[in-house]
């Protein structure tokens, strides 16, 4: 008996179960019997603590879990393993303790594999569908090495949404309810008037570095099933975005740096690591999020501007760098810029290395690179950098009229990545 009909038989097993509690509630609802006394006999959480599938040895239940997780190494058959993880909580524990994060393996399973930051010795390909009509982006996992691809597995979805004085992009986990009032909702993409400056935002705290905002008509719209109970919800400042100003393109193309408040410099140093937030999100939406598989059918800045308004400057106060007197005993957060392009005087043009990846000119590609910042002491900057602070983190770009390309690798997360790719789709009026 093959390890997928195995899945296939719990998975069938559970349904039955669930539907056949749910029609006798139902028949006992219609001749006026007492629902409670129907709960206490069919519940099907009774009979799941009961089955003998919750009760396999801890050694065998290991044993099928590492056999199939080894095997079903691509979505759409990863499903699969998401599937052991929502038969009960024996199995969840297992599957927690057996698959590893995308950091070690590569791969994005679970939910909360979205905001874990990304393999160390590759990059995890993904591409952005862009609906111009709906003011919708879709961020879907590549199934195929091909560099223009109309299927794959969905993993975010933002919407743009213009207020007065900014810009929002609302980030969820759901293809279609895309909303801050959404379970599914896990943070947002803040600009300022002039599309130069953006925030981005999280849920949860990754760690205490990230600032909270304060702000009382954000915090009403959470719901307590979208974060832990012991940490309260809200918005978290956990990177910035910045565009120099280049006022008709006079200075070049775009110029970048991202501030991620939330991953420390070290993390790019040896034995350096990424604080993660809790697991709790591997647990939330399991079947809807995970559970199937969802299908579809150059020029590139690094001088910061204050926002417009005092609103602004408070919200992204906690996201400028500040002296070490100031911050002591914090560690500098980690940097990034966009790789400068080279003139290419054949094609008369700004080009970069994209290895294939990117076949349509645009002011939006880019590739970011760390931006060493050395402490005293440290070597100057005139000596080379070391080779992790050279690898490509995060690379964007265009391959047709409304399909974007988007490769990222440690110690950035899909959801962090996912961001940063959502501002350069805003439109700039100070920067070309």
């Amino acid at each position: 008996m093959s390890f997928r009909s195995i899945v296939r038989d719990v998975r069938d097993g559970f349904g039955s179960l669930s539907r056949r509690g749910f029609e006798v509630r139902l028949s006992g609802h219609l001749r006026g019997k007492s629902q409670s006394a129907v709960h206490e006999v069919h519940d099907p959480a009774i009979v799941v603590q009961n089955s003998c599938w919750t009760n396999l040895p801890p050694e065998l239940l290991r044993d099928v879990i590492k056999r199939l997780e080894a095997s079903e190494s691509t979505w759409p058959s990863r499903k699969h393993v998401v599937a052991c993880a929502a038969v009960c909580r024996s199995w969840r524990e297992m599957c927690k303790e057996i698959v590893k994060a995308p950091e070690f393996t590569g791969k994005i399973t679970f939910p909360v594999s979205l905001k874990q930051p990304g393999p160390r010795d590759g990059t995890i390909q993904c591409f952005i569908k862009r609906d111009k009509s709906t003011h919708t982006y879709h961020l879907f996992l590549c199934l195929s090495t091909a560099v223009l691809v109309e299927n794959g597995k969905f993993l975010l979805s933002a919407k743009r949404r213009r207020r007065t004085t900014c810009t929002e992009y609302i980030i969820s986990m759901d293809a279609d309810n895309v909303s801050r009032s959404s379970s599914t909702y896990i943070g947002k993409l803040k600009t300022n008037f002039l599309g130069t400056k953006f925030v981005i935002y999280d849920t949860q705290p990754p760690y205490n570095g990230a600032s909270h905002s304060q702000t009382g008509k954000t915090s009403r719209r959470f719901y307590s099933k979208k974060v832990s109970p012991k940490v309260p919800s809200g918005n978290y400042s956990i990177a910035q975005v910045s565009y120099e100003l280049n006022v008709l393109g006079t200075r070049g193309p775009r110029r970048m740096h991202c501030v991620m408040h939330s991953i420390p410099a070290s993390a790019l140093d040896a034995g350096g690591t990424v604080p993660c937030q809790p697991d709790n999100l591997l647990a939330r939406s399991l079947d809807d999020s995970f559970g199937s598989v969802s299908f579809s059918k150059s020029s590139i800045m690094d001088r910061s501007m204050d926002f417009s308004s005092a609103r602004f400057s408070d919200i992204t106060r906690g996201a400028r760098v500040v002296d070490d007197e100031e911050d002591e005993g914090k560690e500098r957060p980690l940097i990034l810029k966009n790789k400068a392009p080279r003139w290419h005087e054949q094609l008369q043009c700004w080009c970069l290395n994209f290895r294939g990846r990117v076949t349509v000119a645009s002011v939006k590609n880019f590739q970011l690179i760390a931006a060493t910042q050395p402490a005293a002491g440290a070597p100057t900057p005139s000596q080379p950098a070391l080779p992790e602070h050279d690898k490509i983190i995060l690379q964007f770009g265009k391959v047709a009229k409304d399909m974007f390309t988007m490769d990222y690798r440690y110690p950035l997360s899909a959801f962090q990545a996912f961001a940063i790719c959502l501002s350069s789709f805003d439109t700039k009026l100070a920067c070309e």
